[in-house]
């Protein structure tokens, strides 16, 4: 167990220190300088840091030595390894919570008010700026430049010519330099077409095969399928039935881990070991004994036959070849003289061909200009330098006459008596005669809830059952009283007020 005091702040360049205090040794650390005491601080804590270290050694040692021999029993009483816990008692020790020390008390220096001239702002000079002057002219804007448009007429609400019309016309007749104000139409020239006659064969001259098929008859043939042989029989053996009591297994005591209505609590191993006497086991036992032996004997398999119809060749096939003369057929075709074309011509051509309606015409658009007002520099800006005379102040001055000075002051050491809790025994596991399947019954069980109720730790049904919630009512009520924990101790009966058997 560590005690940590927290140092009190004494106003100087000295403080009392008050270190780590062991709850094991209850033994202090003085030291007369800051160095001395943060030195001898530092190598307490590294004791106490061992001393605990050593302290959960010995704990671990001890669950690890376990008694593992079982107690001398009778028949029907079981017995668990349970967590005994470790055992206090409070002790009482007087500690430094402030060691001696002295603090220091500072006289404040004392001064006087003088006043004095000094120059807060030097002469100088700085530079002032003359704006520009501007004048307003008037300049004409090119807004929209001159250009020549295609459009669908001439006339001033024609509307523009589609781009993909116009790159059709100049691919097919309109000039690229055409004039202003020129005009093109679309023609449609039809295809010229010219009938001829041709003769031409109808059927190519050849050959025909003509197939004459075999001819075949139909006649029977007896054939053997399977050879004639023998097989052997197993004759199987002949048992008959007979019964038997044997003895399997002969009467005894014996330790046996046993079923209770806890069997794993904290740190509990959850062994149960009851002293039980075991009756003999006797069992029938049906037996087959041989009454004839197994043998084989040897049966004959006749041959098999079987028949079938077999297809034969009297003659073969044959064939013959048949000329077939070539035929002709005359027919009138037409052949294609010009392609049908779509041409651009000046407007009102006289043209082979219709006009489709579609028509362009090249305008020049005139450039529009907008009149706007601006202004121009007329005298650009400059500066000047004026200048700024010194600027003196009156301050005042604190002087100082005498100096600070400081007095030590003596602190005499404060005393505290702390009561702290000191381990007797670690805790361990060890064998105890606990409730368990064989020596418990549902009566009991209700007994053990009804107590935990009145005692505050169980607030479920009395139904004498030894569910989660009864469990957990008990291992709190185990520790709350430093009882055993692992299992329903006889000792934890006793506190609880529960009486088992002829128990007064």
């Amino acid at each position: 167990m560590l005690i940590n005091l927290k140092r009190p702040l004494i106003t100087g360049t000295v403080a009392a220190i008050t270190f780590a205090i062991s709850g094991l040794t209850g033994s202090t650390i003085r030291a007369e300088t800051p160095e001395e005491r943060e030195k001898a601080l530092m190598e307490r804590v590294q004791q106490l840091e061992l001393e605990n270290a050593k302290l959960k050694g010995n704990q671990d040692t001890a669950f690890s030595e376990l008694e593992d021999a079982l107690p001398s029993a009778k028949a029907g009483q079981c017995f668990s390894k349970v967590l005994v816990p470790a055992v206090y008692e409070d002790r009482s020790e007087k500690v430094v919570v402030r060691e001696a020390a002295h603090e220091i008390k500072i006289t404040p220096p004392v001064y006087e008010s003088v006043v004095e001239k000094i120059t807060v702002e030097e002469a100088s000079e700085e530079i002032v700026e003359i704006p520009a002057v501007y004048k307003t002219v008037k300049e004409n804007v090119l807004i929209d430049a001159a250009r020549k448009v295609w459009r669908t007429g001439l006339g001033e609400k024609a509307k523009p010519a589609p781009a993909d019309l116009v790159a059709a016309a100049l691919a097919n007749g309109v000039p690229k330099d055409a004039p202003v104000n020129s005009c093109y139409e679309e023609f449609q020239i039809p295809a010229k077409i010219e009938t001829i006659e041709e003769k031409l064969t109808r059927k190519q001259a050849g050959t025909r095969i003509e197939i004459i098929p075999a001819q075949y008859e139909w006649v029977e043939k007896k054939i053997m399928v399977k050879d004639a042989s023998e097989k052997i029989i197993d004759v199987p053996p002949e048992y008959e039935t007979k019964e038997e009591k044997v003895l399997e297994r002969a009467a005894f005591t014996t330790w046996k881990r046993g079923r209770g209505p806890i069997e794993r609590i904290d740190h509990s191993t959850g062994e149960i070991m009851c002293l039980v006497e075991v009756p003999a086991e006797y069992k029938t036992v049906q037996k087959k004994v041989l009454k004839t032996p197994a043998t084989t004997k040897k049966v004959a398999i006749p041959a098999e036959f079987k028949t079938i119809k077999i297809r034969r060749l009297v003659s073969p096939a044959q064939q013959k070849v048949i000329e077939i003369p070539e035929t002709y057929q005359t027919v009138r075709k037409s052949i294609l003289k010009s392609p049908e074309i779509v041409a651009w011509r000046p407007e009102n051509t006289v043209e082979d061909g219709s006009p489709t309606g579609k028509k362009i015409c090249l305008l020049e658009i005139a450039a529009k200009y907008h009149t706007i007002a601006k202004e121009v520099i007329e005298k650009p800006a400059t500066t000047k330098k004026v200048p700024v005379p010194e600027k003196i102040a009156e301050i005042k001055i604190n002087k100082l006459v005498s100096p600070a000075k400081e007095t030590k002051v003596e602190i005499p050491a404060e005393y505290q008596s702390l009561s702290k809790r000191v381990k007797v025994s670690d805790e361990k596991l060890a064998w105890r005669s606990v409730l368990c399947e064989t020596n418990t019954t549902k009566d009991l069980l209700a007994n053990i809830q009804t107590a935990l109720q009145k005692a505050g730790f169980y607030t479920g049904p009395v139904n004498g059952s030894m569910g989660r919630q009864t469990q957990s009512a008990l291992r709190e009520f185990q520790k709350k009283n430093n009882l055993e924990t692992g299992g329903i101790t006889l000792r934890t009966l006793d506190v609880l007020g529960v009486k088992v058997g002829n128990q007064p």
